[in-house]
């Protein structure tokens, strides 16, 4: 197996087991996914802030405007996620999350001058759908829409414009650059949103809480090598794995109900996603070369 395609499976299921654990903190303490996201922000700025005054980097960045951007976008995503997680099951926010990248298509003419293909809007339909059955499971209107699917819908939408502004601040900044700052930001702003409602946690959720953080932190660090390793659609296809993870570790620690529209939600869903990344595109092109 491709190196790239082994570390994209273990982050992406790293991503899916840490909301086992946010589930059982937010279950069981007073402990809301606010307060979890400044704990994961948190940690990620000290390992970024240790690693960057070892090594002395640059914090001057171009372009500061991609860098904010992609600060609060991520801030909100990270919070809408782990609210989602909190007020409703951990395989629907996780699918709902991962609807980024057709937002993403949406967002990124707005923001990168990207033209939208047109042959690719199929695939952004069957999205919508998608995400039409996984929201509206009970085919029985607005009344049956949870909060928490909002939330994690709200988080798969921030994040599409936070992959969109991430895109142009790497063409003139380095990585730990836009990290120092996403931390930064998402430190200071989730910190300031739990002033008053704050708790410490306590015994084993102690344990539970640096989990989330650096299973979310390691995560990322793999995702972000993985990447390097396989072609961006390929990438993309491998990463909804999460959505897999995540469903079937919902059944085994919770025993989230997975009704057939949920299910038919989220084959439309990866499906969309595999087109809009190229992958399609590009088992056609090998196909004629052969």
């Amino acid at each position: 197996m491709n190196s790239g395609v082994l570390l994209l499976l273990i982050a992406e299921f790293l991503f899916a087991f840490s909301t086992v654990f946010v589930k059982y903190i937010t279950n069981d303490t007073g402990i809301s996914g606010i307060e979890l996201s400044f704990f994961r922000f948190l940690t990620g700025f000290i390992i970024t802030s240790t690693y960057i005054a070892g090594t002395r980097d640059n914090l001057h960045i171009n372009k500061a405007f991609n860098v904010y951007m992609r600060g609060v976008f991520n801030t909100a995503s990270v919070i809408f996620f782990f609210l989602g997680v909190e007020y409703s099951t951990i395989s629907k926010t996780n699918l709902l999350n991962m609807t980024y990248p057709a937002f993403v298509f949406i967002f990124s003419p707005l923001i990168t001058k990207e033209k939208i293909q047109k042959n690719l809007l199929i695939y952004l339909i069957t999205v919508l759908f998608g995400i039409y059955l996984v929201v509206f499971p009970q085919n029985d209107g607005f009344s049956s829409i949870s909060i928490g699917d909002i939330f994690g819908l709200l988080s798969g939408i921030t994040a599409g414009f936070g992959i969109s502004f991430l895109r142009e601040a790497r063409k003139s900044n380095r990585v730990n650059q836009i990290l120092f700052y996403m931390f930064a930001i998402g430190t200071i702003s989730s910190g300031i949103l739990i002033i008053n409602s704050f708790e410490l946690p306590e015994g084993i959720y102690i344990a539970h809480v640096a989990i989330v953080a650096l299973l979310s932190y390691l995560g990322q660090l793999l995702l972000t090598a993985g990447y390097k390793c396989v072609t961006a659609p390929t990438g993309s296809l491998i990463s909804s794995s999460r959505i897999v993870f995540a469903m079937v570790l919902g059944v085994i620690f919770f025993s989230e109900p997975l009704s057939p529209r949920i299910v038919a939600g989220a084959l439309m869903i990866m499906l969309s996603l595999a087109g809009v990344s190229g992958f399609f595109n590009e088992i056609l092109k090998k196909r004629d070369e052969f």
